[in-house]
């Protein structure tokens, strides 16, 4: 968005608006490091900040359960059960848990199992896939390479990576540099995958095969000997063999 002339402004948080007689919106933001505070108009203003839950006006805390102080969401103890033994939760009302409606659902049912059908099948949050629909998608799922070196140390993780170009941007001669994937694994033996990022067109449809396979424990190993479909996007997830560490251009150049 940058290259297309887009201007972010970082560590901003807007502090008025006032509507001007031409129908401009003047916004007053003030810079959150320096203090700054700055003006500017604009035709349109779209606030994307969220959701608040309203836990606050249940009085949870008289039924014993605990919420968080800033974000006021549930604090959960062991999956979905709640500070309050015989109160459960679940969805974007719990604290540190993915905002995501599928989660939801499924956590649910695995809820409504154990109370009422005998299973011991609790929800597994670490391999969760998402994508973010922007026009250039980015599909995720498992661990961050960040998360991933925090967890097990830099020296343990082994990131392979690439640029690539979909068989749609060579007639409109789209640059390569816009797409990007990497795994995130660990270094020793079969190389486990910890986490897979896709960024470009169908990433989350690319994505979602991808995490079945995690869940059921693939490795670099099985990842790179798998034989892709050609001219697809997914191809280029198994063909990945350049490594963050060895410091080689990862950009594809060729069939």
């Amino acid at each position: 968005m940058e290259n297309h002339g887009t201007r972010f402004l970082k560590h901003c948080v807007p502090v008025r608006i006032d509507k001007a007689d031409n129908g401009l919106l003047h916004v007053t933001w003030k810079e959150s490091v320096t203090g700054e505070s700055h003006q500017e108009p604009f035709e349109t203003v779209l606030f994307a900040i969220g959701r608040d839950p309203e836990t606050p006006q249940l009085n949870l805390e008289k039924a014993g359960v605990d919420v968080h102080p800033q974000t006021k969401k549930i604090l959960g103890i062991n999956s979905e059960q709640t500070t309050a033994p015989h109160i459960f939760a679940i969805g974007d009302v719990l604290q540190d848990r993915p905002e995501l409606t599928p989660v939801a659902i499924r956590a649910g049912k695995l809820l409504a199992d154990r109370l009422f059908g005998g299973s011991d099948v609790m929800m597994d949050y670490d391999k969760v896939a998402t994508t973010v629909f922007t026009p250039l998608e980015f599909g995720t799922v498992g661990l961050s390479e960040e998360k991933a070196i925090q967890s097990y140390g830099e020296d343990n993780i082994e990131v392979y990576h690439t640029f690539y170009k979909p068989l749609e941007f060579t007639v409109a001669e789209r640059h390569s540099e816009q797409c990007y994937m990497k795994a995130v694994c660990l270094r020793e033996g079969k190389q486990h995958i910890l986490g897979l990022h896709i960024l470009g067109p169908s990433a989350g449809e690319v994505i979602q095969g991808f995490s079945a396979a995690m869940r059921c424990g693939l490795t670099y190993n099985s990842l790179s000997s798998t034989v892709g479909i050609h001219p697809t996007c997914a191809e280029e997830v198994v063909k990945m063999h350049i490594t963050k560490r060895s410091g080689d251009d990862p950009t594809v150049t060729g069939c």
